[in-house]
């Protein structure tokens, strides 16, 4: 069992979650997570809330490979509204931030957010760790090589496990010197990772427990899925519950997905499996 402490309320970790994608963004690379409007984001929130979502992700900037970097202020325009407006209606939510930067992630848990989820584990801009040490909330630490823009063209190693659990063991010694305390990690499907690469990660994935640190898997119809398939990130999602209990198999404590009914279904068939 793990517990986040989520600016003064404990998120309890005993049995698997699910963290619900919400994209404030025109470019995200499934268009069922693209949402415009903050009416439209907060009716998503609500009905990923009434689906069973433990935590909601939200998002300004698409991180897909090759996406298109905008600014922190143009970031804070599209998600800073949302947040404020799921809080005010759902105030017992906990919800993420999806960014890498410093600057967005303050302005976020101003606004009601309570976990900081961040791709570039404090590498594109160098004021995140302190800044979320500050703020006292929970930090998802997430593996990845490069930036969105050059990160295919590093996914180079020498064995992709054990250099990925090099980076969590440093990178957590790190973080818990800076005064973070609650750390999620995750492994990075997709971010400079090959197909290949993202399956030898899922089926190694049950070695990270050694971090003794929740572990999120994020493989909600990526590539690896519907490129294997030979289908599209629409038609990923059975594909996507598959590779979702594999991970709970090896240790997933959390699945941040698109479709919260489904992840909880399998949640809840997997719980039941593994009592």
């Amino acid at each position: 069992m793990f517990t986040l402490n989520c600016k003064g309320r404990i998120l309890v970790i005993d049995k698997p979650l699910v963290m619900g994608i919400i994209n404030a963004t025109p470019d995200s690379f499934f268009s069922g997570s693209r949402f415009n409007g903050v009416d439209e984001i907060v009716a998503k929130a609500e009905k990923m809330l009434n689906e069973g979502s433990d935590i909601l992700d939200i998002g300004g900037q698409s991180t897909r490979p090759g996406s298109e970097l905008i600014s922190a202020d143009e970031e804070i325009e599209r998600v800073i509204p949302a947040i404020k407006a799921i809080a005010e209606k759902n105030p017992k939510a906990f919800i993420s931030i999806d960014t890498f930067y410093s600057k967005v992630a303050a302005a976020a848990v101003d606004a009601g957010a309570s976990i900081v989820n961040d791709i570039s584990a404090g590498s594109m801009d160098n004021k995140m760790i302190a800044t979320v040490a500050e703020l006292k909330v929970p930090y998802i630490l997430m593996h990845m090589k490069g930036t969105p823009q050059t990160m295919q063209q590093n996914a180079i190693y020498k064995d992709v496990t054990l250099d990925v659990l090099d980076f969590f063991i440093s990178k957590t010694h790190e973080l818990q010197k800076a005064g973070i305390v609650d750390i999620i990690i995750d492994p990075g499907f997709g971010f400079a990772k090959t197909i290949d690469q993202n399956f030898e990660l899922l089926k190694n994935l049950s070695v990270f427990k050694m971090l003794d640190k929740t572990i999120m898997l994020g493989i909600s119809r990526k590539s690896t899925i519907y490129k294997t398939l030979g289908v599209n990130a629409e038609e990923s999602l059975n594909g996507t519950t598959v590779l979702n209990t594999i991970g709970l198999m090896n240790g997933a404590s959390i699945l941040r997905v698109h479709d919260v009914k489904e992840a909880r279904e399998t949640i809840k068939l997997f719980s039941a499996t593994y009592k």
